[in-house]
């Protein structure tokens, strides 16, 4: 793939981050406390899930928006979702060790997947940072 190319394969990668993110982003935003007491974290802050709500739907939207951009659009946000996703990573598995639910071996496990797409197309594209 040149530099100058988006596959096909990344478009698609990101409308599945967007649906991945609205589908957590809505319930998260709409009806946090229930949410959270689904996955098995009761006490946890409403206004903290908002805000984390609100990173879902506007990276997730971001991810729709642009999915027929150049590889110039697509550089910086890939930057952005690798950064975005390792530290996502890194906070979960700390909140894993101070005693988390399972369910967020499953949120671990998701941003993990996102984190090794998003540095494989990174480096497809010969991005630097």
């Amino acid at each position: 793939m040149k530099k100058t190319d988006v596959s096909r394969s990344l478009r698609i990668w990101f409308i599945i981050h967007f649906v991945v993110d609205y589908a957590a982003g809505i319930p998260l935003m709409i009806a946090p406390k229930f949410t959270l007491n689904l996955l098995g974290f009761g006490s946890a802050d409403v206004l903290a899930a908002r805000l984390v709500a609100a990173a879902f739907l506007s990276i997730g939207g971001v991810s729709l928006l642009v999915r027929n951009y150049s590889a110039e659009t697509y550089r910086p946000l890939l930057l952005f979702k690798i950064l975005w996703s390792l530290f996502a990573v890194l906070g979960v598995v700390l909140t894993i060790v101070q005693g988390a639910p399972m369910m967020a071996l499953g949120v671990l496990l998701t941003y993990a997947v996102f984190s090794a797409v998003w540095l494989y197309y990174w480096t497809r594209m010969g991005c630097q940072a």
